[in-house]
């Protein structure tokens, strides 16, 4: 079974899987954000065709590792997956995955307007890596 990263914004959410043994991680897609329907039934799409087990949902932390504005958005997010996932999801701290994201599109040549159709899916893939290699 399958982990699924989530790096949630306002406009877009960025999701990334982990291959059945939880040893690779890969980019898998870009949600729209239009609306938390919407959203449930795309995620519940994806955990049943790809057999996921666990969500691993980016907690935008401070440089302080204290709260932020959007840290208490996702903190609303995440209530709401608990109540309407039937599968377990955790917060994990995301600081820098964003800037790492970008970094790592950069370095593989993608220009501004390339990287961002794949940002947000990256830097949850870089949200699910952080946490498989933490275990």
């Amino acid at each position: 079974m399958r982990l699924l990263g989530i790096d949630y914004g306002e406009k877009r959410i960025g999701i990334a899987l982990s291959d059945p043994l939880k040893m690779f991680v890969k980019p898998f897609c870009t949600l729209s954000n239009t609306g938390e329907n919407d959203l449930i039934n795309e995620i519940n799409k994806i955990i049943k065709s790809q057999v996921v087990e666990r969500i691993i949902l980016g907690l935008p932390l401070n440089l302080q590792g204290e709260d932020t504005i959007k840290t208490k958005e996702i903190r609303v997010f995440y209530d709401f997956l608990v109540q309407n996932i039937s599968i377990p999801v955790e917060l994990w701290d995301e600081r820098y995955s964003t800037a790492d994201a970008n970094e790592y599109l950069k370095q593989k040549g993608y220009n501004w307007k390339e990287s961002r159709k794949v940002v947000d899916q990256v830097a949850a893939a870089v949200i699910l890596r952080s946490y498989i290699d933490s275990k």
